[in-house]
């Protein structure tokens, strides 16, 4: 069973940074692709950044420059290194994870970003 924990969310003032990090279980092998999706009220979730196990990254354009991804194959883990962060960026974060190229996602619960002005 495919599980997936967040941490790492809280609040900031314009221009600070915090660390989320998505520790995935049930997997035998590394998962072949983890990100982060965001949600902010009365809008739709979408993608902020992910990568693949071979390290490729995908980046959404309004976090360019300012997040950074990454992970730890051997940990399963994805880490969401963000900097500069502004109002616009606060939402409710999700940690998604796919074990293999088919077959199904996986969820987090989310964890929380609140950035004040």
């Amino acid at each position: 069973q495919v599980q997936l924990v967040e941490s790492g969310g809280g609040l900031v003032q314009a221009g600070g940074s915090l660390r989320l990090s998505c520790a995935a279980s049930g997997s035998t092998f590394s998962f072949h692709r983890m990100g982060w999706y965001r949600q902010a009220p009365g809008k739709q979730r979408e993608l902020v950044a992910d990568i693949i196990s071979g390290g490729s990254t995908t980046y959404a354009d309004s976090v360019k420059g300012r997040f950074t991804i990454s992970r730890e194959n051997a940990k399963n883990t994805v880490y969401l290194q963000m900097n500069d962060l502004q109002p616009e960026d606060t939402a409710i974060y999700y940690c998604k994870a796919k074990p293999s190229p088919v077959g199904n996602n996986y969820w987090g619960q989310g964890t929380q970003v609140t950035v004040s002005s």
